[in-house]
């Protein structure tokens, strides 16, 4: 069975981490259900954990997610939406054929998320392209996970991908200036 997911757009306070203040915010999430009813119940429970105690979300918007597929990705923390067009020749016409399809990627940048939509498309047969890539402006993804225990490695999976923080690469100033002056004198 296909998941079907929704975009959910929310109306909450959230905390601003640079001043420290809840400001009031619309954003949008992505829930996997298979009605809007449950839609509006699992984003509900999820978006709990965002709120202060005695607070409450404001649904603004439920509507269909055109996403084939949703690809997580690890230390990334920014959400891409992925067009691939998939090529297949006509033999009766005689021409070529474009499907268009979008996944949902996640990447830190475009050229990233470029990168793990070719990671995950690799095993595709059919040829395709990837003529567009555009930041989505979905803040997190809640999937459906059944509870069955054949699930939890999934479910374990997917949140440790998707909760991973992009690591930061912090330069040692002191070995940065040898460096810098032993390419000098080079």
């Amino acid at each position: 069975m296909s998941a079907t997911w929704y975009e959910c757009k929310i109306k909450y306070r959230k905390l601003e981490e640079e001043t420290g203040e809840y400001k009031l915010k619309t954003e949008p999430f992505l829930v996997d259900a298979i009605s809007y009813t449950e839609a509006e119940s699992r984003i509900t429970q999820e978006m709990a954990a965002y709120l202060r105690e005695g607070e409450e979300i404001k649904i603004t918007n439920i509507k269909v997610a055109n996403y084939a597929e949703i690809h997580p990705f690890e230390n990334s923390d920014r959400w891409f939406k992925c067009k691939v067009s998939l090529i297949a020749f006509d033999e009766e016409s005689g021409k070529e054929r474009k499907t268009n399809q979008y996944l949902l990627i996640q990447g830190n940048d475009v050229k990233e998320a470029y990168e793990n939509t070719m990671t995950a498309m690799k095993d595709t047969m059919a040829e395709f392209t990837i003529p567009a890539i555009a930041e989505s402006p979905i803040m997190d993804v809640f999937p459906y996970f059944s509870g069955e225990e054949s699930e939890t490695k999934e479910l374990e999976k997917f949140m440790a991908l998707k909760d991973s923080v992009p690591t930061t690469n912090e330069i040692d100033e002191d070995l940065a200036l040898v460096d810098s002056l032993t390419a000098d004198t080079e």
